[in-house]
């Protein structure tokens, strides 16, 4: 539907306004053709258009027609949240040869129909729309910031991500440095045996990677290394690291520090990764500049609390990482599996430990916190431990207790399928009714294992068994330094949070700093390894040009008003975004650096001559939309 109004041939006035059905999301709850008619009056709209989707391909090209007609010269979409497809609006408008920047959006969908009903949403969804055609009016034709960009890239994390990362970069001419802290390459996945679904040993992909990189004459390995200062911005940052000699416990499997010593440089240790290059005798510290960071710190297994399920108070309750260690060191001869020195005729594993804890019924880690989330890989890597177990080891019969079965990845179903005619015995538990780890009473066994069994109507079924397996789920690791160091942003689960899941998956909102792997969301080797190399692409874009181009929606300094106070440089939040300065025909004043400022317009309200104001956002724009809701 279009509604065309008198169009008075005025400059910044020619707006187009484009509203989205949504698929019904906006328009069973919403006017939308009522909506359009309303807006086609306001003056300055030259064209209100409707349409399904107006983030599709026919909807943009709505878009694209009108602009390259020269029938508007300001655009708003009014559909979904700015954070879901602004990006894609903004292209679109690039596209047809207009500044992305004359672009104005309107959340009719998460701030309307998700709210309101009938003539209520109708008309606030009108206003809204309103209040951003006052503000496209006044938007100006932006310039993107560019900055130069050094051709160098800075990994950190030694891990599965943080090697394809890095062998994806150097790939494509960019100089890296990869920093690991620990004296080993390989994070958690040297600590696996078998790999679901692949049956890949953990060595075997630890060691391909790692030989790859350290041959890589584009890839500086710093081992025993950490990041402990940082500034600058995208394409210029300036990282401070320390390396020092390793400690004993950072041998992992070695004996003691000292036996680090003897090891030759490439070789692999059991459990620890590759071993890259001689150990350090003294503390170094250096600055490295680089362009962008990519974050691949990984996560650790979930530590179960003293006393859960018997953890650290019965021997014979161990977690899965612990048992795939020991299985992997200690090969058991005979039909019978042998843990410890005992052998295990029954064993039993509980799943979600770690996982999908719920408020109420689990008990909060020291931190205060839950592990909410479904770490994902925890049911295909117990149903291989099973399989393994059943197919070795005949005579150990296996136990399984779970809430749900979630072997999502491709080709993992069938260890569920393989597992059950394996006789694996699977008991299916609520999680306010979690099984009961207790002492046996005879016949020899240790434990027994109480659950109230929902395959079977709630029927509580007791099981005798030498040994108690935690499949333990994934936790970040411990980066609350680098997060303060590099004011990352870090979500509600802990892990580091990116912009969009969708539209900048690898991204975190400091421009620049880029996410592969599991410091991120849990995942399995495929999928780290998938998201390392979507992180050297976008780093990739990023450094290959020379130079980086940065939205432009950043304070800006009136110098004519302002007094060099620095009330505003005291309230920013980012260290060297807003400068004091003195000019010699200005006398003291400030300056803004549009490569740290974020935007965040902080600092407007806070200078009394009002000499500050934010592109994009300006004072003026403000009260033009509040006029805009005053009148509607």
């Amino acid at each position: 539907m279009t509604s065309d109004a008198r169009d008075e041939n005025r400059p910044h006035e020619r707006v187009g306004v484009y509203i989205c059905h949504c698929g019904g999301n906006i328009s069973d709850h919403v006017d939308v053709r009522r909506v359009a008619e309303e807006v086609g009056k306001l003056p300055g709209v030259v064209v209100a258009r409707t349409n399904m989707f107006m983030c599709s391909d026919s909807g943009q090209a709505l878009i694209q027609e009108d602009i390259k007609n020269g029938k508007v010269d300001r655009v708003v979409v009014a559909s979904c949240a700015p954070s879901l497809h602004e990006l894609t609006f903004r292209s679109a408008i690039k596209r047809a040869d207009m500044s992305p920047y004359l672009y104005e959006h309107a959340n009719i969908r998460e701030q309307v129909s998700w709210v309101h009903d009938g003539e209520k949403a109708t008309r606030k969804a009108a206003t809204l729309v309103a209040a951003a055609v006052a503000k496209a009016k006044n938007l100006e034709p932006l310039e993107p910031i560019r900055v130069d960009a050094r051709c160098h890239a800075t990994v950190i994390g030694g891990g599965v991500a943080g090697l394809r990362a890095a062998l994806d970069l150097s790939r494509r001419g960019i100089a890296v440095a990869l920093v690991e802290k620990t004296p080993f390459l390989g994070g958690q996945v040297a600590r696996l045996d078998r790999l679901a679904p692949t049956g890949e040993t953990g060595e075997a992909v630890i060691r391909q990677l790692a030989e790859a990189a350290l041959r890589n004459p584009q890839i500086e390995v710093c081992t025993c290394t950490q990041v402990v200062r940082s500034e600058g911005y995208v394409g210029n940052f300036r990282l401070t690291l320390n390396r020092r000699p390793p400690a004993s416990e950072d041998a992992r499997g070695v004996a003691g520090g000292a036996a680090l010593e003897k090891l030759a440089p490439g070789s692999y240790v059991p459990q620890a990764g590759v071993f890259p290059a001689a150990v350090p005798s003294e503390n170094r510290e250096w600055v490295l500049e680089t362009g962008v960071i990519v974050f691949a710190t990984g996560f650790q297994p979930y530590l179960p609390l003293e006393g859960e399920y018997g953890y650290l108070k019965r021997p014979e309750v161990i977690t899965l990482p612990e048992l795939i260690r020991q299985m992997a060191e200690k090969a058991s001869s005979g039909p019978c599996l042998t843990v410890g020195g005992r052998k295990i005729r029954r064993v039993g594993f509980i799943h979600c430990v770690g996982s999908r804890q719920i408020p109420g019924i689990h008990e909060p880690g020291a931190d205060g916190t839950l592990n909410e989330y479904c770490s994902r890989t925890c049911c295909s890597a117990t149903l291989q431990a099973a399989l393994q177990i059943r197919e070795a080891y005949p005579d150990t019969h296996v136990f399984e207790y779970y809430r749900d079965i979630r072997t999502y990845g491709r080709g993992q179903e069938e260890y569920y399928e393989r597992a059950a005619k394996a006789n694996v015995i699977f008991f299916r538990y609520e999680p306010e009714a979690p099984p009961v780890v207790e002492q046996a009473g005879g016949r020899g066994y240790p434990l027994r294992i109480r659950v109230r069994d929902t395959l079977t109507f709630g029927e509580e079924l007791t099981a005798e068994v030498d040994l108690v397996v935690l499949s333990v789920g994934m936790e970040p690791s411990p980066i609350a330094d680098l997060v303060e160091t590099l004011k990352l942003p870090v979500g509600v689960d802990r892990f580091l949070q990116e912009v969009h899941p969708k539209l900048r998956p690898v991204e975190v909102a400091n421009t620049g700093i880029l996410l592969a792997g599991t410091c991120q969301a849990p995942m399995d080797v495929g999928e780290a390894c998938a998201a390392a190399q979507a992180a050297a692409a976008k780093g990739t874009s990023l450094l290959i040009k020379g130079y980086v181009e940065l939205d432009p929606f950043v304070a800006e300094v009136r110098t004519e008003l302002c007094t060099g106070h620095g009330i505003c440089a005291e309230v920013c939040p980012i260290e060297g975004a807003i400068e004091l300065i003195t000019e010699a025909d200005q006398g003291r004043t400030t300056r803004v650096n549009p490569a740290l400022c974020t935007g965040c317009g902080i600092c407007v309200p806070e200078c009394p001559e009002k000499a500050i104001d934010v592109k994009g956002w300006t004072l003026k724009q403000y009260e033009e939309m509040v006029d805009a809701i005053v009148a509607a």
